[in-house]
């Protein structure tokens, strides 16, 4: 299959999911606790089942790291190229009755993200792109083409996590930098603000996993941004040891 193929299916799987979760939440659910504490619901399930099933089916060669699997201990051989599935991205906002979570389905090639859908089944929005060939955002009202942007003359307007936006060392890394506005949201849609032109700045502090931030990060780059480590100004990489991210941040156009 072809990359456009490729992102087709992730829309595709995206859309599925989302409806299985929001079919979820329509008639309750428990919310229950991993090893590490994390919440995880019968919609991280049944998501997570339905993408990775699809994923395998459709395309063998690539293995799946998705989040549940690998938090029930099933961790895939190690390899060059591998989706990257968190099948419900802001599981504390989903349980909270909050509409800012998201389905993401990404694609790692030699260690960077390359093709990505970020869902938004709450808001009737799907986020999706092929770095270096555009990004779209779907909707009821059709497809349209988005992009990043360069910061405004007035200052940037900051994207925070909304349960780690006050980490003590956020103030000094914006501290030379002309902030206009924070806004506070949870889940990868932070990423999709910035790519969409909304926004301009995320920085995060503290643990994440690849799978948090795969399919956003190529949504974004996909838009004309990027995102960087905090300590080596490098391209945030994928396929480290643990799945675990450094601190990063990410941008809009530069």
């Amino acid at each position: 299959m072809d990359d456009n193929s490729l992102l087709d299916l992730a829309f595709e799987l995206a859309a599925a999911a989302g409806e299985t979760i929001l079919e979820v939440r329509a008639r309750g659910f428990a919310t229950m606790r991993k090893a590490d504490a994390s919440p995880v619901t019968e919609a991280d399930q049944q998501a997570e089942l339905l993408i990775a099933a699809r994923l395998r089916a459709v395309t063998p060669d690539l293995p799946v790291v998705a989040e549940e699997e690998i938090a029930a201990g099933h961790v895939p051989a190690r390899a060059d190229s591998f989706w990257c599935v968190d099948p419900l991205d802001g599981t504390r906002e989903f349980s909270a009755g909050r509409d800012d979570f998201a389905v993401c389905i990404g694609l790692v090639r030699a260690g960077r993200a390359v093709l990505g859908v970020v869902g938004a089944p709450a808001k009737g929005v799907v986020y999706g792109g092929i770095v270096g060939h555009g990004a779209v955002k779907r909707s009821a009202a059709g497809e349209l083409a988005i992009a990043a942007r360069r910061p405004p003359a007035a200052g940037i307007d900051v994207v925070a996590s909304r349960y780690h936006g006050k980490d003590a060392r956020m103030q000094p890394f914006l501290a030379q930098r002309r902030v206009a506005s924070t806004i506070n949201i949870g889940s990868a849609l932070k990423f999709c603000l910035l790519a969409e032109g909304i926004a301009d700045l995320y920085p995060r502090f503290g643990t994440t996993m690849e799978w948090d931030t795969c399919a956003a990060q190529a949504v974004l780059e996909a838009a004309g941004g990027s995102v960087r480590l905090v300590e080596g100004d490098q391209a945030l990489a994928y396929g480290k040891p643990g799945w675990v991210n450094p601190h990063f941040y990410a941008m809009g156009r530069e």
